[in-house]
């Protein structure tokens, strides 16, 4: 079968983004001074948009993180860290707690390092989008917390476009999405799950032979496309049993010929069937 080429393969962060969401909540807005320790509870990420103030972030086992301009710090999972800030001068920040849709199985979340601290001029694009979001985050405006909420989410898209841009990260989904052909097997396998693809048909996708596509997809990704293909399945079967969908139905639409296929693949990925993963989840 030929696969054709068409604009939805251009857009490489769409399906991502649609089977898992990601909702922002502001926490907090203006002055840190002194010392101020976050917790790593739950499995929601965090941002932090510093205003202005110089700010020394403190890891357990990790160098400090000295922040002097106005930057972007983002947490995807829990961490625990701490801000050191002068005790009369402080620094201003903005900060959104978000929650991924799957939590730390979120494929956005494990594509992503456990913390990211930019410089905010370093980002393209977002000039408007920081004076706004500053604006209303300090301010009193009727509705504020609903605007930057969906503000710090426009954030996150546009840092991750810088990520895929700038080739930031080394090796994963998002190394191969900044891959200038992997990146089209790679949206053709999250917008089109359900197809039988082969290596040939992925292959060709890229514009590439099969032995250099699957040798560059290994080196680029870190696993084979059939692999990454099962995961990808597995994590849209996931999502759909926390939606309570029957798994007969969740076989078909992630490309599995039957609920036994399926139930293998997820026993392969997750060490669980379906129904035990289910079932555990209901329990906790």
């Amino acid at each position: 079968m030929e696969y054709q080429l068409t604009e939805a393969c251009t857009d490489r962060l769409d399906a991502l983004l649609n089977h898992f969401p990601v909702r922002a909540r502001l926490f907090h807005s203006g002055s840190l001074c002194g010392i101020t320790d976050f917790s790593a509870p739950g499995e929601n990420g965090q941002m932090h948009l510093v205003r202005s103030g110089a700010m020394d972030v403190i890891h357990q086992g990790r160098p400090t993180l000295h922040v002097d301009a106005p930057s972007l710090l983002f947490y995807p999972r829990p961490m625990a860290r701490r801000f050191v800030t002068d005790a009369l001068l402080g620094a201003d920040l903005a900060c959104a707690e978000l929650q991924f849709e799957g939590g730390t199985a979120n494929p956005i979340v494990g594509a992503l390092p456990d913390v990211l601290c930019l410089p905010l001029a370093s980002i393209e694009g977002v000039d408007q989008v920081l004076a706004l979001l500053f604006e209303e985050a300090f301010g009193d405006n009727c509705g504020r917390h609903a605007l930057v909420d969906r503000l710090f989410e426009v954030m996150l898209i546009q840092l991750l476009r810088h990520l895929m841009e700038t080739g930031t990260i080394q090796g994963g989904m998002l190394a191969g999405l900044s891959h200038p052909k992997l990146r089209k097997a790679l949206v053709a396998m999250h917008e089109r799950p359900g197809e039988g693809w082969s290596l040939a048909a992925l292959a060709h996708i890229s514009g590439m032979s099969r032995s250099v596509f699957a040798g560059t997809f290994r080196s680029v990704v870190g696993c084979t496309p059939g692999s990454y293909l099962q995961s990808w399945r597995v994590k849209l079967a996931q999502q759909a049993l926390r939606q309570g969908r029957q798994l007969k139905m969740i076989a078909v639409d992630v490309g599995y010929s039957s609920e036994a296929a399926l139930s293998r693949a997820f026993k392969v990925q997750c060490g669980i069937t379906p129904r035990e993963w289910r079932q555990a989840r209901d329990v906790a």
